[in-house]
């Protein structure tokens, strides 16, 4: 399959359908998900995974794990995306979903999003077991939704080697990566029943073409058709072209069981990936009871609570009384839709005009009020769902200048900092006062 990434337009295929062993081509699914579970908040980075023994005991290739040792999942996702690491890609999964039979059925739900029509998995790595088939038109799809749905992540399929926190990995695909012009990925797979799998993508000028090959004989033959169909995207792809990224996947609410024993869909079922909870019901009015009577605070009460969160003595006078009049107007509607009898008393309270925004964040500290607020503009730039309408301030600090968010809910705050740090931002809490 010869694809135009821009596009998604098919420039050649041959056998694309036919349902084949995809073997490592298998942890592209494995790192998306990862992408995915790091960018929703499920996992970070920096989380240490636990070494299982099911994964410890992959066979090659591996990065040499133990049973019971701790690895950052950032070094797990190197090894296993550069060095196409077998056990590194079972940690990674079970670290997410649980288990590795877990994880597969999250791929199966993944790729039928992604329009994954004829492939199911079954691991996590893509060593050869029964049942677990993909396509090159899929491995293509697949390849398509790395580059454009996580392209912060896509330069790590371009590295010769990396860190990957026991020792250096080199990458499987250096060869094709030296030797064609333009080619920064995506990912090789062998297995005796597989064959030299592999899904590349080059980038020339304003063109990018995804290639896949599927049962090459060798690295260097399968290297070289797969240099072919790229020289052969690149003649046939228009040289100016709009881009139009895939959509990202739509997970519908589960209906029924997601995934039966042979990896394919009930007939009827919509599909759902379960993940961290981005919203709560709104909590429900308590119902109130007739028999009790409901305190109702005077006008001069709510003006000296609201003097009072505006920072204002009890001896300055408001600038206007319309907030204390609409108040009163409320409860008083309030109370004549009830027809309640409500004597006049006094009430304990206070009346919060922030609502409840005393919290912020820090995202470091720097040498100059200029770095300070340039990483806080960049940081707001990214971060812009969490952060909108907070307050972006710089305060000295006898060692630097540190770059705060202020007026954020302690909620708001979090969910800030989660996502920041999912992205290897330095980020911590501020709490009120």
């Amino acid at each position: 399959m010869v694809m135009d990434a821009r596009t998604g337009e098919v420039l050649h295929s041959a056998n694309a359908d036919t349902r084949l062993h995809p073997a490592s081509l298998t942890k592209m699914m494995t790192l998306y998900i990862a992408f995915e579970a790091v960018e929703q908040g499920e996992i970070s980075l920096d989380t240490m995974i636990r070494v299982s023994k099911n994964a410890a005991s992959e066979p090659p290739s591996k990065l040499g794990l133990r049973t019971g040792q701790r690895i950052k999942l950032r070094h797990c996702i190197r090894a296993a995306a550069i060095k196409s690491a077998n056990d590194c890609a079972t940690a990674i999964g079970e670290a997410i979903s649980g288990s590795e039979a877990k994880f597969a059925r999250r791929m199966n739900r993944t790729a039928k999003a992604l329009g994954m029509t004829r492939t199911t998995f079954k691991n996590a790595h893509g060593l050869t077991e029964k049942g677990h088939l993909s396509t090159a038109r899929d491995m293509t799809l697949l390849g398509r939704h790395v580059l454009y749905d996580y392209p912060e992540y896509y330069n790590l399929f371009s590295r010769r080697s990396a860190d990957a926190g026991i020792r250096q990995v080199a990458n499987t695909n250096r060869r094709l990566l030296a030797a064609y012009k333009g080619a920064d990925g995506i990912k090789t797979g062998y297995t005796r029943a597989a064959g030299f799998n592999l899904v590349a993508s080059a980038e020339r000028g304003s063109e990018r073409v995804i290639a896949t090959v599927f049962g090459g004989r060798s690295t260097a033959t399968r290297n070289a058709r797969v240099a072919e169909l790229l020289d052969l995207g690149f003649r046939s792809a228009p040289s100016r072209v709009r881009i139009d990224k895939p959509k990202p996947p739509v997970y519908g609410r589960e209906t029924g069981p997601l995934v039966a024993e042979n990896g394919t869909m009930p007939a009827g079922k919509t599909i759902r990936l379960v993940t961290a909870v981005k919203k709560s019901l709104r909590p429900q009015r308590r119902p109130v009871r007739v028999s009790e009577p409901v305190l109702l605070a005077m006008k001069d009460d709510i003006t000296q609570a609201l003097q009072e969160a505006q920072g204002l003595s009890p001896d300055t006078p408001a600038a206007s009384s319309e907030p204390v009049d609409l108040v009163l107007a409320s409860v008083k509607t309030s109370v004549q839709n009830k027809q309640i009898q409500t004597p006049i008393r006094e009430v304990v309270t206070r009346v919060s005009t922030s609502g409840g925004k005393h919290w912020g964040i820090n995202v470091g500290r720097f040498n100059s009020r200029y770095h300070a607020e340039r990483a806080l503009l960049k940081t707001a730039l990214n971060e812009m769902e969490t952060l909108d309408g907070s307050l972006r301030k710089v305060v000295q600090r006898p060692r630097g200048f540190e770059a705060n968010f202020n007026g954020l809910t302690r909620e708001r705050a979090e969910l800030a900092c989660q996502r920041l740090q999912a992205r290897n931002v330095t980020c911590f809490m501020i709490g009120p006062g």
